[in-house]
């Protein structure tokens, strides 16, 4: 214990220069920071994928913390990539100073001010993944994904919002940008942008690559909203009219439905791409985003997910000018409480299959294939509902930090989105009947959402805010119709019948169904057997207590062969239809780590596969949400 005393004392005495052990970030005050940060980012090394840092920090003698921000919005966990930024260097009067890491935080950097000095010159490099493996990549030839968050220290006690920032970047030979940032000057491939504060920085990412096209989605209007793509090919930035005008018909009905907006100008990110990372997160004034490298060249062919810039879009309103009270923080550093996401990503979800459908980003029968695997979901496959209910993986986002896992559909995983989009469709099936079709959830993100036109500051509210703009539309007792849904263990398909339609499941694979297969390579049984699986046999998450569960088959299995052949997935599909007219039962061989075994499932009731068919007699609802505005 002695030496080990020494030999802190030791490591934390350098220079003249004392650190307490247990020296404490200071508290944030909303007052403004004297002086504006200066930061510039090298994004020019392709090569080894580093952006270079330095910053100029104003500052005063005596002791200073500088954070590397670990709360993301949208992020909603302390994802920041503390691990990934190294070589940090912090100078003052040209001399290096010496710095200390936090003993309970390793996102704060403490050090010392020498008197004499009125700023800090920093210096260190985000060494950005080489591979999938390491994280997200964000830097490849052809383009790259600058977030601030990762490439900036911000000084401690000051609310993010009171610190000026001036911020610069260096851009490979003739490559384009684009951000929400301001530009307010170039000098061949760099580029400076109009003083802003943290908080507004960190939210104002770039795309930036070889290949760009920018497009007008509303001509002529006092509030630009531009699509901006970025492509690893030339080529696949040739959009066709059928897309441009969906886009186009998005910002319109986003407008319809809220009837006002919270930006100053919108640019959407669109990266079309196989090598940089895949991405899909919100910002005030722009998104991020990527999509397959075909996403417009085979528009036809390329509608799955085509909901993700409509979910981002909706986020302006619902998310980041709307925000749960819990969610907003004075810094990026202070822990963010997740319960409100049921909202957040739960109605944007809801709002990003309708508005899709809406503005053709997505045909009606395609919106509606995905809305009975969602209903499905429900309804046969999240056996974890009779222990976990949607309000409790909100924190998840901490829990498990998208982490894969062994039995999603048991363990459950950020049902807030799916489970919090039927909570939508249950309260919008419940104010059109109360109101015999006169007001439904249109209103309410008319009166909740569409308010303040223009502003696009932070607007906070609770649970109880939600409750209230409800009754405002319609009197009825909505906590306990929301709780029972949010904290309960209910059926939550069932909101598809409030809304007119039934599940039913039969052996014809849906269009959704197909473009899953094909897009993620894999055949679903999940509703039969309870699995799915690749073409080489490997198997994924196993359902919860279904036949292929009880029978003893897990996500960490192989098939080998099915009824004594060599697995192909056409053979199981047709040992599957073969068994409804047999008792015997389906014969796996499986390889488990090395060891090989025989299951037998017992299993006679065909394929199964999700639809939605009208429930006779009753009012569709859903078929007028899904009409355009």
């Amino acid at each position: 214990m002695k030496n080990a005393a020494i030999a802190l004392a030791v490591g934390t005495v350098l220079s003249g220069v004392q650190f307490s052990a247990n020296a404490e970030v200071p508290a944030p005050v909303d007052t403004p920071y004297a002086g504006n940060i200066q930061l510039h980012v090298d994004a020019t090394d392709l090569s080894h994928r580093i952006f270079n840092i330095t910053e100029v920090i104003p500052a005063k003698a005596g002791p200073l913390t500088l954070l590397y921000p670990s709360w993301i919005p949208g992020h909603h966990s302390p994802t920041g990539p503390i691990d990934k930024a190294a070589g940090f260097e912090f100078k003052a009067n040209g001399k290096v100073l010496t710095w200390e890491r936090d003993a309970g935080n390793v996102n704060a950097f403490h050090i010392n001010v020498p008197k004499g000095a009125n700023k800090v010159e920093v210096s260190f490099k985000f060494l950005s993944p080489q591979n999938p493996g390491q994280g997200r990549v964000v830097m490849t030839p052809e383009m790259l994904n600058l977030q601030w968050n990762t490439v900036a220290l911000y000084p401690a006690g000051y609310y993010t919002r009171q610190i000026p920032v001036d911020a610069c970047v260096t851009l490979p030979q003739d490559w384009h940008y684009a951000t929400a940032l301001e530009n307010k000057s170039s000098k061949g491939n760099s580029y400076c942008f109009n003083t802003i504060d943290f908080e507004n920085l960190v939210d104002s990412p770039m795309f930036a690559g070889k290949y760009y096209k920018r497009v007008d989605l509303n001509p002529g209007a006092d509030t630009p909203v531009h699509l901006n793509v970025f492509a690893d090919r030339a080529k696949d930035l040739d959009i066709s009219d059928e897309g441009l005008k969906a886009h186009r018909e998005l910002v319109q009905q986003m407008y319809k439905l809220y009837g006002a907006h919270h930006y100053n100008h919108y640019d959407f990110l669109l990266a079309l791409t196989d090598k940089l990372g895949g991405i899909g997160l919100e910002h005030h004034r722009s998104s991020e985003n990527s999509a397959k490298q075909d996403y417009f060249t085979k528009w036809d062919k390329s509608w799955l997910g085509r909901d993700l810039l409509a979910h981002e879009f909706n986020h302006s309103w619902d998310g980041k000018y709307r925000r749960p009270a819990e969610l907003w923080t004075p810094t990026y550093n202070q822990v963010k409480r997740n319960m409100g996401l049921w909202v957040y990503e739960g109605q944007t979800q809801f709002w990003g299959y309708i508005v899709s459908a809406r503005s053709g980003l997505m045909s009606h029968d395609n919106t509606m294939d995905m809305l009975a695997l969602l209903g499905a979901t429900y309804d046969k496959g999240r056996p974890g509902m009779q222990w976990r209910n949607v309000l409790d993986t909100t924190n998840d986002p901490t829990i498990a930090q998208r982490a894969p896992l062994a039995f999603r559909n048991y363990q459950m995983s950020e049902d807030y989105y799916q489970g919090g989009q039927l909570i939508w469709y249950a309260i919008d099936a419940k104010l059109r009947n109360l109101t015999d079709n006169k007001v439904s959830v249109n209103d309410f993100a008319k009166a909740f959402f569409g308010v303040h036109p223009g502003a696009w500051d932070i607007n906070t509210y609770t649970f109880d805010d939600v409750v209230a703009t409800l009754n405002g539309l319609q009197k009825f007792d909505w906590a306990e119709f929301i709780n029972a849904r949010l904290k309960g263990h209910v059926n939550l398909s069932d909101s598809l019948k409030d809304q007119g339609w039934q599940l039913v499941y039969n052996d014809q694979p849906s269009a959704a169904v197909k473009a899953m297969e094909d897009r993620y390579k894999r055949i679903d049984f999940t509703y039969s057997l309870g699995f799915s699986t690749n073409k080489k046999g490997e198997l994924s998450d196993v359902l919860w207590d279904s036949p292929a569960f009880n029978a003893g088959l897990s996500p960490s299995m192989t098939l080998i062969a099915v009824n004594g052949e060599s697995y192909q997935a056409e053979r199981l599909q047709d040992a599957v239809t073969d068994a409804k007219d047999s008792k015997a039962p389906i014969e796996l061989l499986v390889k488990d780590f090395d060891q090989y075994r025989t299951i037998k499932i017992d299993y006679h009731q065909g394929l199964k596969y999700p639809h939605l068919v009208r429930i006779e007699g009753s009012k569709d609802y859903l078929s007028e949400m899904l009409k355009p505005l």
